[in-house]
């Protein structure tokens, strides 16, 4: 038993427990992300323990940034901030704050919750956010809607993306179904920062007809979204015997997705158990490209919403 469990303080802090139909759900206040979902026993995400660290960012709210950003510098009208390094082996910041903070149950429903977090100013980002995610379960998946507002005096740049871990209940992705809606992939330097963009056609990261992952190594971000008639982006995995899949879509406000196979976790256990899929309102160092990148003025609000459909 952890040092935490014996003080009686577990290391995810609260568990919110949402259920519908067949779905189980727990979120978590240190972080406000997604612990764990269940569909009658199998495990939708692959998630982490309540006194566990969410060392991958499993399931965890990326905020006020998503991915990475390189050497932790960017420059906002006409200020250059300096952010923590928390990569340090690729010299980038990563993931933002917001998942070692400790939120707030604002509302607990049996079915739906908001976890509210006050971000207050700090080095490298000196700016005052309120944040407001809503989890909403239902019988055939859960919809997060995630409210942004500056409640700060001056404007601020502000992105965010969300990092579940689906799985179909294989015991590695490699022969799972495969479909990403998107016609772009981003090349990245030994940072892990893109380069560029290039069409998928023609590349093993082209997956917008559904296909075998097989030993295809992803931890790649996609751009140029492809839209369904009522207008979400998908990202679909399916298992091999097609019995279960697992769908994450996104509306317009993500205009970018990572998907990651897992291959660089630290524990080897989990390397290609499931599949990371990461919606992000803006790419990969947004703060130094601008790409995706919103500026909230004082007083505004922005709302994003995703989700994850269990068929």
């Amino acid at each position: 038993m952890s040092e935490f469990a014996t003080a009686g303080v577990l290391a995810s802090g609260e568990q919110v427990e949402l259920a519908s139909g067949r779905l189980r759900l727990t979120i978590v206040t240190v972080g406000g992300g997604l612990r764990e979902l269940t569909c009658d026993g199998w495990a939708v995400l692959d998630g982490y323990g309540p006194d566990e660290v969410a060392l991958g960012a499993y399931g965890q709210a990326l905020i006020p940034w998503p991915n990475r950003l390189a050497d932790g510098v960017y420059e906002f009208e006409g200020n250059r901030y300096q952010l923590p390094l928390t990569e340090p082996d690729k010299h980038n910041a990563i993931h933002g704050f917001a998942r070692w903070l400790l939120w707030q149950v604002e509302k607990r429903e049996p079915s739906r919750a908001v976890l509210t977090l006050l971000l207050y100013p700090r080095a490298g980002y000196p700016f005052a956010l309120h944040i407001a995610i809503e989890y909403t379960l239902s019988s055939s998946g859960v919809t997060v809607r995630t409210t942004a507002r500056n409640v700060g005096r001056s404007a601020l740049p502000y992105a965010n993306g969300f990092h579940p871990y689906i799985s179909v209940g294989t015991p590695a992705v490699d022969r799972c179904q495969l479909r990403i809606a998107a016609a772009s992939w981003l090349p990245i330097d030994d940072q892990g920062i893109p380069t560029g963009r290039k069409h998928v056609e023609g590349s093993e990261y082209d997956f917008r007809t559904a296909r075998e992952i097989g030993a295809t190594r992803l931890d790649t971000g996609y751009a140029d979204l492809i839209r369904d008639e009522d207008g979400m982006a998908r990202v679909e995995l399916e298992s091999p015997d097609r019995s279960r899949m697992v769908s994450v879509w996104m509306d317009h406000s993500y205009r970018y997705v990572m998907a990651f196979s897992g291959d660089s976790l630290p524990d080897a256990a989990r390397r290609r158990r499931a599949l990371g899929v990461e919606p992000m309102s803006a790419a990969p160092n947004a703060f130094q490209s601008g790409e995706g990148l919103r500026t909230l003025r004082p007083g505004e609000a922005w709302s994003t919403t995703w989700g994850i459909t269990v068929k």
